[in-house]
């Protein structure tokens, strides 16, 4: 009897053990669980953008980047849900950029252009979408119609999206959101996908990337059961909050928006790539910081967008201080170009093909 009572007791024990070790292979599972549509730690995600003749690849628009160099796992591209809006005569409908050809001052953009050409067919979308002048009426409910017409499009396309929802949040100068109808238009918009089974969407929560400490974050994160990566902008003053900030969270870091701009202080100089001496000096003083940036945070930093554009050739930013004296065009520079594919064609970067999106979950 009591070598039976023993060696029940040793069965229950064994099963104990067992179930003491699932629960901890579940935690520690549960611990270690990626984001959405996040690569593990040491690998990242690049896209190209922002607009058709800074992306290339088509018979229209065949010098940009694309015609030079590989195509990346990713393009950029912008839309609204700012219906009756205008900028550089450009009325806005709603949704301008997505379905059909559009341009407002930045470039000729038109996400389905992309969807429809096979040379982008294993490349994900990062999408901006502007909520300027309209977050109010989206967290009332009054725009609900495009943001279902958005969530369709997306639904339809089969690949990884990342949405920036009002990205560049904290651009007090050129956004100027309002804090509570912010927060309430990104809720209702996530609720409207979620309510919809759009589930190849990332949720992308972009500063501005300079400016904003850490108190401002916390006070204008929507929570963490609505954002899947944080991002940040990295043109002339970058800072790095928003990676201190997404190490808090445990949510990876996806630089949404980056040019080389020199700026000191208020003062902007000369950044044009095609010029020699100024791309060499770009590529010490801002590229090679850039991507020791990424190197350096490889357990949050796991995306970057690279804009490629002649910036003062576009109506948006010939005035504009921080562009005005900028061409960030790689292709136009042999020795950047060298020094970019270099960095670029490196392993930790992932390439587009046939398994890159269910590598990711997808």
């Amino acid at each position: 009897m009591k070598n039976k009572f023993i060696a029940v007791l040793s069965i229950l024990i064994f099963i104990r053990a067992i179930d003491v070790n699932r629960m901890y292979a579940q935690q520690k599972s549960k611990e270690m669980k990626q984001n959405k549509f996040e690569p593990k730690d040491g690998e990242c995600l690049f896209f190209i953008g922002q607009d058709l003749e800074a992306v290339g690849g088509f018979n229209e628009y065949n010098e940009g980047y694309v015609d030079t160099f590989a195509v990346p796992a990713g393009f950029t591209v912008y839309t609204n849900l700012s219906a009756g809006g205008s900028s550089f005569r450009y009325n806005f409908k709603g949704l301008d950029g997505i379905k059909t050809k559009a341009n407002w001052g930045a470039g000729d953009t038109c996400a389905q252009s992309y969807i429809e050409s096979p040379k982008f067919k294993n490349s994900m979308i990062s999408i901006g979408l502007s909520l300027v002048n309209a977050e109010k009426e989206i967290a009332k409910g009054k725009n609900d119609d495009l943001i279902i017409e958005l969530g369709e499009w997306i639904n339809e396309i089969k690949r990884p999206v990342f949405l920036r929802i009002g990205y560049e949040f904290d651009g007090w100068d050129w956004n100027d959101y309002e804090k509570k109808y912010f927060l309430k238009a990104w809720k209702r918009i996530h609720k409207i996908f979620t309510d919809m089974n759009v589930d190849n969407v990332a949720y992308v929560w972009q500063s501005k990337g300079t400016g904003s400490n850490q108190a401002i974050l916390e006070d204008w994160y929507p929570g963490d059961e609505f954002v899947d990566w944080c991002g940040y902008s990295y043109f002339g003053n970058p800072d790095e909050e928003m990676i201190t900030f997404a190490r808090k969270h445990k949510k990876p870091v996806f630089i949404a928006e980056a040019t080389p701009v020199f700026q000191k202080g208020a003062l902007y100089f000369d950044a044009n790539l095609s010029k020699e001496k100024i791309a060499k000096k770009a590529w010490d003083e801002w590229f090679t910081p850039f991507f020791k940036v990424i190197n350096e945070n490889q357990d949050v930093v796991k995306a970057f967008s690279y804009i490629n554009v002649n910036w003062p050739s576009q109506p948006m930013w010939i005035d504009n201080l921080t562009f005005q004296k900028v061409d960030s065009r790689i292709q136009k520079s042999a020795y950047i170009s060298k020094k970019w594919a270099e960095e670029i064609n490196k392993s930790n970067y992932l390439k587009p093909s046939d398994s890159l999106f269910s590598k990711l979950g997808y």
